[in-house]
């Protein structure tokens, strides 16, 4: 059940409202959610494989652009080995489609016809896409300094671009006034739908692994929704832990059991196995998590909201600080901070593995010399953008 995190009461069961009206407080599922691997259906396209994790109707039809099932590579990097998850291989460009998937299923269920969203670029982009294919209007708001590349994709996907001037926080501003004024706002960062199609790239990294959960996984965090959502998907691969008492249903459908996952083992998650130790990385010119792992609350005391190439995480007040925080803690994980310098040459880096990506991305290649060498194998690193991007 999705509740508020703060008066409790749960979600309505009519509209979309992007927090409580009683409140104000956010919405976050009340408990983790339930992998089944009786219901892994590969018939069913990438992401939607799992769908029984989505909690959308069970006759609403999949809602995709051929999101999810994206390469996991190994690479030699900084004397080890390290599997680069390619998530710029989603059709828009970013991982921000597979939680866009889902939201754009919330919203065709409930009968949405217009919506609007803030974005640095990527999660304008991605809904843009969406909402361009499943007949939604769209309004894009997106900080001026947004880079060219991105505003020409939201643009060309036929949503309607709208430039805010000032900085990425005015930006969320200008577009919850749209929001007060009733227009459905269908946020990547308050609304919690997008976190269990983040998951299902835990899912398929787990299968692409044999079976096994990830030592470590690096990841860029701004809100930090894309952290929060692997590791839940971790934490309900860990929970299913067997299959064994879903014999029976495994020959109910021919479809059912045909991921790696499942081949490999019928006890493809040890009960003994550990959670994966999660590295989020952010851009040192905006920092807040990274200030508040490293120094709590009075941390926020320097955190500036200034320029950096790695716009995608460029978030001044994460909403979801907390619980990413906590997933963090308790794995033993660790923030990182990236200075701008080390951006450049981070992309430059993985580009000469193969990996082309956008800045914000590459903050991942100074976060991984930083901390590779207090890493438990198997390495995973989140490659969250492509290259074509920038510029």
């Amino acid at each position: 059940m999705i509740l508020c995190t703060n008066c409790r009461r749960p979600y309505p069961q009519t509209g979309l409202p992007w927090r409580c009206p009683a409140c104000g407080g956010l919405y976050d599922l009340d408990s983790p959610w339930t992998f089944d691997p009786a219901q892994v259906d590969d018939s069913q396209p990438g992401i939607w494989r799992y769908r029984h994790t989505f909690g959308l109707p069970a006759d609403l039809p999949p809602v995709s652009l051929g999101e999810g099932l994206t390469r996991l590579v190994p690479a030699r990097a900084l004397g080890r080995k390290v599997y680069f998850k390619c998530e710029y291989e989603n059709p828009s460009g970013s991982y921000k489609d597979r939680g866009t998937a889902v939201i754009m299923g919330w919203l065709k269920s409930r009968g949405v016809t217009e919506v609007v969203e803030d974005s640095s670029g990527n999660a304008g982009a991605s809904l843009a896409a969406y909402a361009g294919k499943f007949g939604l209007r769209a309004r894009i708001f997106v900080p001026e300094a947004a880079s060219g590349p991105k505003r020409q994709q939201i643009e060309a996907y036929g949503a309607e671009l709208v430039p805010v001037p000032g900085s990425r926080t005015d930006t969320a501003e200008a577009v919850r006034r749209e929001a007060e004024a009733g227009t459905v706002y269908a946020s990547h960062a308050w609304l919690p739908f997008n976190l269990p199609g983040y998951a299902t790239a835990a899912y398929e990294i787990c299968e692409q692994l044999g079976g096994r959960l990830p030592g470590a996984v690096v990841v860029p965090a701004g809100q930090g929704g894309l952290l929060l959502g692997l590791a839940r998907g971790f934490e309900a691969l860990r929970a299913a832990r067997t299959t064994e008492n879903n014999s029976a249903a495994k020959t109910k459908n021919k479809h059912l059991h045909k991921s790696a996952l499942f081949r490999v083992s019928p006890r493809p998650i040890e009960d003994a196995q550990q959670m994966p130790r999660f590295v989020g990385v952010q851009a040192r010119a905006c920092a807040p998590l990274w200030a508040m792992f490293t120094a709590g609350m009075e941390g926020l005391r320097f955190v500036s909201e200034n320029p950096t190439l790695a716009e995608g995480v460029k978030v001044a007040a994460p909403v979801r600080a907390e619980a990413v925080l906590r997933v963090i803690a308790a794995g033993g994980g660790s923030m990182c901070a990236v200075d701008e310098d080390e951006i450049l040459p981070g992309r430059a880096a993985l580009a000469r593995l193969g990996f082309e990506v956008e800045p914000t991305s590459a903050i991942v290649w100074s976060a991984l010399r930083q901390t590779i060498q207090a890493l438990p194998d198997p390495v995973v690193v989140i490659l969250t953008g492509a290259g074509w991007k920038y510029g």
